[in-house]
């Protein structure tokens, strides 16, 4: 059950002190068909400063809707590809792709609200 995969990773960094980090290395500069998958040069930089430590002395920017923090810059990576949004050609289809995909989201957290936790207060907020 996703819950109890939810409840051992929380478990298993809280007891090592371990961090988790969620790398974009799919989709970037629009839907599929439009944008393009993330080089392997991409991905492996940011990577690279996450193992280095250097991501620690990072600004950060936080996304409205999902709640994750980006990264305001990593060298090596155009900015513009730590933030998805400015990748797209039309910033309006952005907004109206991830609202979609946030709602996508809270529709299926609706399933885990039967527990000791409610799993939808991590969810994107609309």
């Amino acid at each position: 059950h996703p819950t109890r995969y939810a409840e051992l990773l929380k478990d298993k960094l809280e007891k090592h002190s371990a961090q988790a980090w969620l790398v974009n290395s799919g989709w970037s500069g629009g839907p599929y068909g439009v944008g393009e998958r993330m080089s392997i040069k991409t991905t492996r930089a940011c990577v690279d400063y996450i193992l280095n430590g250097k991501i620690e002395d990072t600004a950060w920017v936080k996304d409205e809707v999902f709640g994750w923090e980006i990264p305001d810059a990593i060298p090596d990576v155009d900015s513009n590809v730590l933030h998805p949004r400015n990748t797209w050609p039309d910033a309006t289809q952005y907004d109206e792709a991830e609202e979609k995909l946030a709602n996508m989201y809270v529709n299926n957290f609706e399933k885990y609200r039967t527990g000791d936790v409610d799993y939808s207060q991590f969810g994107p907020k609309l």
